[in-house]
């Protein structure tokens, strides 16, 4: 065989595998573009249904539901309105009407307001500064305290808790019977042997001693209101 036929040959063969190798290769790449598409697809889908199963989402093309930060979903926290605060409880007071606790009685405060009226003059049935009789100023001067005292001689004898001679205190009320049988005239006690009263006919609110000769036998008793 001649050499010009030789190489007419080999080029030809040389030829032929590079077409078929060509048409071989324009097959497989076709075939590798179709899995390709396939594989996305399919990582496509794999994605969204983890997405439906891992976060609640819906995957397109459902319709979601439009928000909006003025509108929030129902059930969520920002949903629930806080409760409002309890109104302020106003302090409790007494009741109208109800009964008062009266502090102790100021004794020494009670004996210079009687001496404060030394002077006044004795008016029979008299029961303020224009005039006392005897109960009338001693009801006067314990009202200022707060202490109502009976009108009367003999029912001021059975208030307050007897006291003896030797226990009497200023403040303390003394009886004395004069007129008649009984307690039938009342003073008031001011410390030490003395006592302040508003005497009878043409007197005056003024002191004067339990051991005096008028006064010391007729003493009848006393008593202490407190």
């Amino acid at each position: 065989m001649t050499p010009q036929l030789t190489c007419n040959m080999a080029v030809s063969a040389s030829t032929l595998r590079y077409r078929r190798t060509g048409a071989d290769r324009r097959a497989v790449i076709g075939r590798l573009r179709q899995s390709t598409w396939l594989v996305l697809g399919a990582l496509a889908l794999a994605a969204s249904s983890v997405a439906c199963a891992s976060t609640g989402a819906v995957p397109k093309p459902f319709p979601m539901p439009a928000t909006t930060p003025h509108e929030p979903l129902e059930g969520s926290p920002a949903a629930t309105p806080e409760p409002a605060p309890a109104p302020a409880q106003p302090p409790s007071s007494p009741a109208a009407g109800g009964p008062t606790t009266r502090t102790s009685l100021d004794r020494y405060a009670l004996v210079g307001t009687a001496l404060s009226l030394r002077g006044t003059p004795y008016r029979n049935g008299g029961a303020d500064p224009g005039g006392f009789d005897c109960s009338g100023f001693t009801r006067y001067v314990f009202a200022q305290y707060g202490v109502s005292l009976p009108r009367a001689v003999q029912d001021q004898y059975r208030v307050g808790k007897s006291v003896t001679p030797d226990e009497l205190s200023p403040g303390d009320i003394v009886f004395f019977t004069t007129t008649e049988p009984g307690p039938s005239h009342v003073a008031i006690a001011i410390g030490g042997d003395e006592f302040v009263h508003a005497p009878s006919s043409t007197g005056v609110v003024r002191v004067e001693r339990l051991s005096s000769s008028y006064w010391s036998p007729r003493f009848l008793g006393a008593r202490r209101v407190n």
